[in-house]
């Protein structure tokens, strides 16, 4: 049985002291495949270089809107800067633009300019014919009506989802995937049953956003790939399938997705 981790941050300073054994770890454990997500200018450059050392981890890159700087012009220099890197890129194993998006729950005083940088972003993904990768915390309505004004030729992954029936519903109406991660396992998530049973199995991914949001039973420890079994497991249970079926339909699904 083998695992696709759609979405880590091995590129994170928590992994400093042990990124390559853990990584080591995580493949031997059975996750063969995951991808390392930038979410500013330096992560991005950290994931790339880390998609160079092992054949089987693969980079998206972009500014998040919990990484966008607070001024138009400073803003615009990093746009500039990630679709360089973007380009330089592209074929060398990078698969998406991301995680950009909108977070409406750290940052409320720069919507607009959360706005312009996930707008701006999703036309460089249609420049390179590559997927998007979508942050949306608090923010649904305007994440949907982005995507509708903007459409994404190459559509890809609504990631850690927020357990938000509207906004999934939409988002499946407009072609996304959805990927789920740890917060479906907690004691205290509503909804998540609901939610997962709305998801179509060719529309399903599990991820972990390592090292953040561990699940039962590891939460409050730092996250690793080798969690995302728990995530699989909490799917099967709630669409009552073997989690087998589960780790191959989202291997295949990460696979599609990413064109890998």
């Amino acid at each position: 049985m083998e695992f696709f981790d759609s979405h880590s941050h091995y590129n994170d300073e928590k992994f400093d002291e042990d990124r390559e054994q853990i990584i080591e770890e995580t493949y031997k454990s059975g996750v063969t495949k995951f991808v390392c997500a930038g979410y500013n200018i330096p992560s991005s450059i950290k994931s790339l270089e880390i998609t160079k050392k092992h054949k089987f981890i693969y980079s998206i890159c972009g500014i998040s809107p919990n990484d966008i700087p607070q001024s138009e012009e400073e803003l615009w220099k990093n746009i500039s800067e990630i679709s360089k890197i973007a380009i330089n890129n592209k074929g060398k194993k990078l698969v998406a633009i991301g995680e950009i998006g909108l977070d409406y729950y750290w940052n409320k005083e720069n919507k607009e300019l959360q706005k312009q940088a996930f707008a701006k972003q999703i036309e460089l993904a249609n420049k390179l014919e590559l997927p998007i990768v979508i942050h949306s915390r608090d923010a649904s309505i305007d994440t949907i009506q982005i995507l509708k004004e903007n459409p994404v030729s190459k559509k890809g992954i609504f990631h850690c989802c927020q357990l938000n029936q509207e906004m999934i519903r939409q988002a499946l109406q407009l072609g996304f995937y959805i990927s789920f991660a740890g917060p479906i396992t907690f004691k205290n998530s509503k909804n998540a049953e609901e939610v997962v049973k709305m998801v179509p199995m060719d529309k399903i991914l599990i991820e972990t956003d390592s090292p953040y949001l561990s699940p039962e039973p590891n939460r409050g420890k730092r996250n690793d790939s080798r969690n995302v079994k728990f995530v699989a497991q909490k799917i099967a249970d709630f669409k009552n399938i073997a989690i087998e079926e589960v780790a191959k339909i989202t291997y295949e699904n990460a696979m599609k997705v990413f064109e890998i």
